[in-house]
């Protein structure tokens, strides 16, 4: 991956900069949001009054030295970044490592009572079970009666638009039309994304990878992509991979994909099908759930393990989904956006394909013209704002 003075690393220690308000109000408000869903005990509750304090003030602290993963973050930077304020380390590692303390503060890991309860499960049900989830699953009794290409497509929309799926399911003129002064999708190489999906290009369907975002209503559209790939032949396997424990908020985890299922065959409907078919898949090894450990890691997917490079070198095209799963794969750098998408995915063992709406400074890929368009209508909001999104392919 490039590595040049224009393409600094991600910081969190410019006020007024998207990194250091994530860091200085984002933070504090996520650790409220948790105090207030669960009735912890004091235990808890003055351990995440105390990361309230220490994640804005304080300095990185090594985990102790009998935390089951000490090792793992060792690896990973820890001992590197351990005294230095959460704001001078790279965004994505401090990102990541206030997660990890929150599980901590929360007694997820254990042992004892609160062993294993996701902090983020009430909020993340609540979303699932909304009316706008109902409305959109009702979208899919439409949807069935359409040719099979166009259903395609919509499914395609719908895994990247995530809890703005309608928007996919109507294929508006918004969401493809990139001949716009300031279009909804800033890059779309959504057909390079179809011809590695076609059967008849590798002589057999092949495996899908996808590497998930969020859970509740973008977790949904995921599935339903990876149903109807399934039944209509353009793979034959799917892989998707999913955190290992709670992650950023409403990272997908194995239960949320146990919630998304019981939420698709409850619907009745198009959307009940759509349901079995997925249990089926999973019960005859056809869909398969990977929990790598790497992916609740600070690090960017240019330093995976071997193991995991061996699981992208082996499918027909990897699909990462998501903003942090994008800053992941092309680096969380102030890239300038006209950058390439290939340059910077180069050292990904195979075929990769990023849907992503944009919810971060990061991007890559961009036509001047585009960028140009966007920074004279938005300035730099378009960045962040989540209006925009892309579909880029590196074959």
């Amino acid at each position: 991956m490039p590595d040049t003075p224009t393409a600094p690393v991600l910081l969190g220690n410019r006020p007024g900069s998207f990194p250091h308000g994530v860091l200085a109000e984002r933070h504090p408000a996520i650790i409220r949001q948790v105090r207030d869903a669960f009735p912890y005990e004091p235990a808890q509750r003055h351990a995440l009054d105390a990361l309230l304090t220490h994640c804005t003030e304080g300095t990185i602290e090594a985990l102790p030295a009998d935390a089951h993963d000490r090792d793992r973050w060792t690896a990973w930077g820890m001992d590197t970044y351990a005294g230095q304020s959460w704001y001078d380390v790279p965004w994505l590692w401090s990102e990541s490592w206030f997660y990890r303390q929150l599980l901590r503060a929360v007694g997820y890991f254990g042992p004892g009572p609160w062993q294993g309860i996701d902090p983020f499960r009430p909020s993340k049900l609540a979303e699932l079970d909304s009316p706008e989830t109902d409305e959109e699953l009702a979208a899919l009794d439409d949807l069935a009666g359409r040719p099979a290409d166009e259903r395609g497509r919509a499914l395609l929309h719908g895994s990247l638009w995530g809890n703005r799926a309608d928007l996919g399911f109507r294929l508006s003129a918004e969401g493809t039309d990139l001949a716009a002064a300031v279009p909804a999708l800033v890059a779309d190489d959504s057909e390079r994304l179809w011809s590695l999906l076609d059967p008849s290009r590798a002589g057999q369907a092949g495996t899908l990878v996808l590497v998930a975002d969020n859970a509740g209503r973008e977790l949904v559209p995921d599935l339903l992509l990876i149903d109807h790939l399934l039944a209509h032949g353009h793979i034959g396997r799917a892989v998707l991979h999913i955190k290992p424990y709670p992650y950023y908020v409403s990272d997908a985890t194995t239960a949320d994909v146990v919630d998304a299922l019981r939420r698709l065959t409850d619907a009745g409907a198009a959307a009940a099908g759509h349901g079995r078919r997925l249990r089926d898949a999973l019960a005859d090894g056809r869909l398969a759930l990977r929990a790598h450990p790497f992916s609740c890691s600070p690090l960017p997917y240019e330093e995976m393990p071997d193991d995991l490079r061996a699981d992208f070198a082996r499918a027909a095209v990897t699909i990462v989904k998501g903003d942090l799963n994008y800053r992941r794969l092309v680096g969380d750098r102030q890239w300038p956006p006209t950058t390439p998408f290939a340059e910077v995915t180069g050292y990904f063992p195979g075929p990769v394909a990023a849907l992503r709406t944009l919810k971060s400074d990061v991007v890559t890929g961009l036509a001047p013209g585009t960028e140009e368009a966007l920074v004279a209508a938005e300035e730099q909001r378009w960045r962040t704002s989540g209006t925009h999104a892309l579909i880029q392919v590196r074959t």
